[in-house]
């Protein structure tokens, strides 16, 4: 027996993994950046093999890793984790900064960034693991870094379904507020606010209604896939 809601005890970060190559810069969100050794310095990452940025790595044995910050917005997560890198320019409008091998990294809203030579790589099946060692990592700022279940739960975000988490979001989460208002109310009582959260990215419009043709301005999906929410 394997009860999934398990994987939610495992911590998380946040990061924008990202790297340059023939095809260009490519970057992603992810929360499977870890260290693994401290002598040598050595970290590890898991990229869906779906994911440009995967055959980007694979190509130049090298990328930029950069810890979010608490108050990273939605934008940029949502940018470099519902977008693709073969469409989208990522990185525009967004601080950018190049260490030294000229491997990009955006250099705003995080708290460190790691620079990584690719040592190892391994085929998980869904996933290219990718084994390096750090050759560069700088301090950016003093805010508290962002870990996946404050992006949850704080911000409000869900899992792409390329993320390697995905199974943990997609199975066990909690019922959406009810949309109804309570009919019995005192006529005093505060005015119920509603707005629409998008069920892929998280990301909240405050307005009563959606209009026709609507797309969300994180990831792109339509108004079918929003929630009614009560703010």
């Amino acid at each position: 027996m394997i009860d999934v809601n398990a994987f939610r005890s495992i911590s998380y970060g946040l990061y924008l993994i990202a790297s340059h190559g023939d095809g260009g810069r490519a970057g992603c969100t992810v929360n499977t950046f870890t260290q693994v050794t401290s002598d040598p310095l050595q970290v590890s990452v898991a990229v869906n093999k779906d994911n440009h940025t995967a055959s980007i790595i694979e190509q130049a044995g090298r990328y930029t890793a950069v810890s979010l910050s608490q108050d990273a917005s939605m934008d940029l997560i949502g940018k470099f984790g519902f977008f693709c890198s073969r469409d989208v320019d990522k990185f525009e409008p967004f601080a950018v900064e190049t260490d030294a091998s000229g491997c990009p990294y955006i250099a705003e809203q995080a708290v460190a960034r790691f620079s990584v030579e690719v040592t190892d790589s391994v085929d998980l099946g869904t996933h290219m693991l990718f084994i390096g060692t750090v050759v560069e990592a700088e301090r950016l700022s003093d805010d508290e870094p962002m870990t996946y279940a404050y992006y949850h739960a704080v911000k409000g975000g869900k899992t792409p379904p390329k993320a390697s988490s995905f199974i943990a979001d997609r199975i066990g989460d909690a019922v959406p507020p009810s949309a109804s208002g309570d009919a019995d109310a005192h006529e005093d009582a505060p005015k119920i606010r509603y707005g629409w959260r998008c069920t892929i990215c998280g990301h909240v419009e405050e307005v009563d209604e959606l209009p026709d043709g609507f797309s969300c301005p994180i990831c792109g999906v339509g108004k079918e896939l929003f929630e009614k929410i009560e703010l």
